[in-house]
């Protein structure tokens, strides 16, 4: 927590479950990405956190924008972002909204199927396409492993098709997995990206763009590598697999730019002990899967959280959201443990949650309004 977001809370005491964030953290993580990835053009992924204050906030620092749909792009045109800093990365689209965005200027699309591609033809005639590769996550705590991608072999073949469809087949793109802890994924994936562009280019199809997508960490409870290891491993995996004449490098961070800029703040609602559990208490907070932490779904992300209790005795917990919803429990399996005192209408913060929280939140389930979100 900065003394920027202590201060806030300690001042205004606002009501909870609330999310506030730091935008000199967000600003700061973005230049220090940029600055260990001198050759890649840095395009923040919108969906990881889409308020304009933070898009503000990155667009003059030199950002480009990675959208998922045609509301995240209107929304980046109208906090000043030209179409020309604006890629439409997501490869599920309907034809109306490529049209749409088309019609806006976006000229940057993905795809990664033959449907896509002939969506692209028809409604962004000669834009620039790139095709996103399969990678299966290993490492990720959120692997995106079976929803995206295609074998390389087919995008070789949908990126010739692309081209005598009169469309500009520019290059390919990769997700390693988000909260990615295995730096040798990028290796991997930039090795396959890289037989891609050999086998076209022996076609007579020169393609310039490498997108890297996200996969960049957040502070959670595992240990992470620092940014400069990742931007070591990926300088010297382009070295090895591109030489001295590397393509237009892409980097789609999300997670990493907001997640730790942000602090969720949740009461205790309740504590309750359990006579077939007798060794646990339950600890009902305010905010669960479907007020912003549907991120926990498999324990998957796992949030550091502070308590006013730190430091005293501890004892094994499960902690679990306010809703009547029986799949509404965050971590069960993952071992947390909080101090004996706790008690309900304690405040409690869960750490690093500037990313995937406030934007994931239902609105309306149970009745609970959507989380209340603070930029600072």
């Amino acid at each position: 927590m900065t003394d920027k977001i202590r201060k806030f809370l300690e001042e205004r005491r606002p009501d909870t479950p609330c999310l506030v964030v730091d935008l000199d953290v967000v600003a700061r993580n973005y230049t220090d990405l940029a600055r260990v990835l001198p050759q890649a053009d840095i395009f923040y992924a919108v969906k990881a956190n889409p308020a304009k204050e933070v898009l503000t906030t990155l667009l003059p620092l030199g950002a480009y924008f990675d959208t998922a749909s045609i509301y995240e792009i209107e929304t980046c045109l109208d906090i000043g972002a030209s179409p020309d800093r604006i890629a439409y990365g997501n490869t599920i689209k309907k034809a109306r909204d490529i049209a749409r965005a088309f019609n806006h200027g976006i000229r940057l699309f993905a795809f990664d199927s033959r449907a896509e591609l002939a969506k692209l033809k028809k409604n962004a005639p000669g834009a620039s396409v790139f095709c996103r590769i399969f990678m299966d996550g290993a490492g990720a705590d959120w692997p995106l492993s079976r929803k995206f991608g295609c074998e390389p072999d087919l995008a070789i073949e949908l990126l010739t098709q692309a081209a005598e469809d009169g469309l500009h087949p520019a290059g390919v793109s990769f997700h390693v997995g988000s909260q990615q802890r295995n730096l040798a994924q990028w290796d991997v994936a930039i090795e396959r990206a890289a037989m891609v562009f050999s086998e076209l280019g022996a076609r007579g199809i020169e393609l310039e763009l490498l997108n890297m997508g996200g996969g960049f960490p957040a502070k959670y409870r595992q240990d992470i590598e620092p940014v400069e290891n990742y931007g070591e491993v990926i300088r010297a995996s382009i070295v090895k697999h591109f030489g001295n004449k590397p393509p237009r490098i892409i980097a789609e961070p999300g997670r990493s730019i907001a997640g730790d800029a942000g602090i969720l703040q949740t009461e205790v609602v309740l504590v309750a002990e359990k006579s077939r559990e007798p060794d646990r208490r339950w600890v009902f907070l305010d905010v669960g899967k479907f007020g912003g932490l549907p991120e926990t779904f498999e324990e998957a992300i796992q949030y550091r959280i502070t308590t006013p209790h730190d430091g005293g005795p501890v004892g094994p917990v499960v902690l679990a959201g306010p809703t009547c919803d029986e799949v509404d429990v965050m971590y069960d399996a993952a071992g947390y443990t909080l101090p004996l005192a706790l008690t309900d209408g304690d405040k409690i913060e869960i750490q690093s949650t500037g990313a995937y929280t406030a934007t994931y939140a239902s609105v309306g389930f149970n009745g609970f309004p959507p989380l209340s979100e603070y930029y600072i």
